[in-house]
């Protein structure tokens, strides 16, 4: 997202900007920082990140009284955006931790040497499947899965099924039915394309897509654009009169359709083709040169503790990674559990990103 992650609700609730860390949370909060300067004898620990995090004030407010730091927060665009600018500044980093990069983009991070080493103290708690860096440079936060989601309404007024896997999506039936976003531009369409190099391999995935593209794929440049715009079954869609029954979204979509509606619907108004996704996972990690490294330390503890990761579903809609933190029924209800969503390695993407985005550009849209 980004990341994220950094999805679909995020593009609808979350503040844009530099902000203490705690008006981040139930939007009525204000900026600690505004209009004034810091004490000197205040303890800051300062977050950088893309601009879907988000986090509920009580919550933040707890670990700050705990903890005797402050938090603030740095947002720098996407995640793309924001991982670059800490490049471009490596070893005198803006903040002290960074938040947002994902598995799509971790080989760059760590590449580049960004991170200093730090094993969190409850690391043992995340499960081990998104532990991807032994050295802990970096520690996983969160998950979230790109699948193809889908107009309930349409396929039952048209009394079609609707797809549910990756070959599904080439047969004639959904032809002229599918919008995704741009694989060089956009998180989700550079996630659907690793969804297809991890289900047909380096040697098949121009071919799908050259099916795909005979069978009326649509390409548009974002998220927002596809599934606020071209997509039949979202609250925006609807509005814009969306013909695409078909968009590559999330599978948290559906319960935010639900949490957004009005008036909110028993029943999410869109489902999830679980055989399309894309698991990306995303990390925070201690940066290198950070000024205050204890308050880092103790941030990324927080970051993977039980009550910011309970938090984090609802706030940015995404999935925690530890093995004792609890759905909201909002996602149990009305969410999907993704059972064996398409990966591909981080060092593989980063040896072939490029060459791949480039040759599906040339391929889809060209």
């Amino acid at each position: 997202m980004s990341t994220t992650k950094k999805i679909a609700g995020v593009a609808l609730a979350a503040a844009l900007g530099v902000t203490t860390l705690s008006a981040c949370g139930g939007g009525d909060a204000k900026d600690k920082s505004a209009g004034g300067t810091e004490s000197p004898k205040s303890k800051t620990v300062t977050l950088v990140t893309h601009d879907s995090f988000n986090v509920t004030e009580s919550v933040l407010k707890e670990f700050e009284q705990e903890s005797g730091y402050t938090v603030k927060v740095l947002k720098s665009g996407d995640a793309g955006a924001a991982l670059n600018q800490e490049i471009l500044t490596k070893g005198s980093p803006r903040g002290d931790v960074f938040f947002g990069v994902d598995n799509t983009l971790l080989s760059r991070a760590l590449d580049n040497g960004i991170f200093t080493p730090y094993e969190a103290k409850r690391l043992a708690d995340v499960k081990p499947e998104y532990v991807l860096d032994k050295q802990h440079r970096v520690t996983p936060i969160d998950t979230g899965d790109i699948c193809v989601n889908y107009d309930k309404a349409y396929f039952a007024d048209k009394k079609i099924a609707p797809p549910q896997t990756l070959d599904d999506l080439v047969k004639p039936e959904y032809k002229n039915l599918l919008v995704t976003e741009n694989a060089a531009t956009s998180s989700p369409g550079l996630g659907f394309l690793l969804a297809s190099v991890g289900k047909y391999g380096e040697d098949g995935w121009k071919d799908y897509w050259s099916k795909l593209k005979a069978n009326g794929v649509e390409v548009v440049d974002g998220w927002e654009q596809a599934y606020n715009e071209r997509f039949s079954g979202s609250a925006g869609g609807k509005k814009a009169k969306g013909d695409r029954p078909l968009v590559v979204s999330y599978a948290s979509s559906p319960p935010v359709e639900v949490l957004y509606g009005e008036p909110q619907p028993a029943e999410a108004p869109t489902g999830v083709a679980t055989g399309t996704c894309f698991r990306q996972v995303e990390f925070a990690g201690l940066l290198k040169g950070a000024k205050n490294t204890e308050g880092g330390k103790a941030l990324v503890d927080f970051l993977i503790g039980k009550k910011f990761q309970e938090d984090m579903p609802l706030q940015m809609f995404v999935n925690p990674v530890t093995k004792d933190a609890s759905l909201p029924e909002l996602f149990t209800k009305h969410g999907v559990v993704v059972e064996k969503p398409e990966n591909v390695a981080p060092e593989t993407i980063a040896k072939n990103r490029d060459q791949w985005v480039s040759a599906w550009t040339a391929l889809v849209v060209k």
